[in-house]
């Protein structure tokens, strides 16, 4: 796996709101995300609340529960079987 440096990506760690987000917008589009794009708080409440390190993927249906949560990532990301939990739901 190449790192993000290899692919020509880095990023600061940054100190407000407004460039995280502006930050995750830069990717979505660079990724061609079609989903919408979460970006956690400054005091990285979602990190905290679900255990987010290493990176994980998740799905959440409509009614806020769990319905997918991936291995650790990067090593154990498996985007078809999150792909198919969204299928299933939608």
């Amino acid at each position: 796996m190449d790192s993000n440096e290899e692919a020509g990506i880095r990023v600061v760690q940054h100190t407000t709101l407004e460039d995280r987000v502006a930050e995750a917008r830069v990717g979505a589009e660079r990724l061609g995300l079609s989903m919408p794009v979460l970006v956690d708080g400054m005091e990285n409440e979602a990190s905290e609340a679900f255990a987010a390190w290493p990176e994980r993927i998740y799905v959440v249906d409509t009614e806020g529960r769990i319905a997918f949560k991936g291995g650790p990532g990067p090593w154990e990301f498996d985007p078809d079987a999150a792909g198919r939990t969204l299928e299933r739901l939608l």
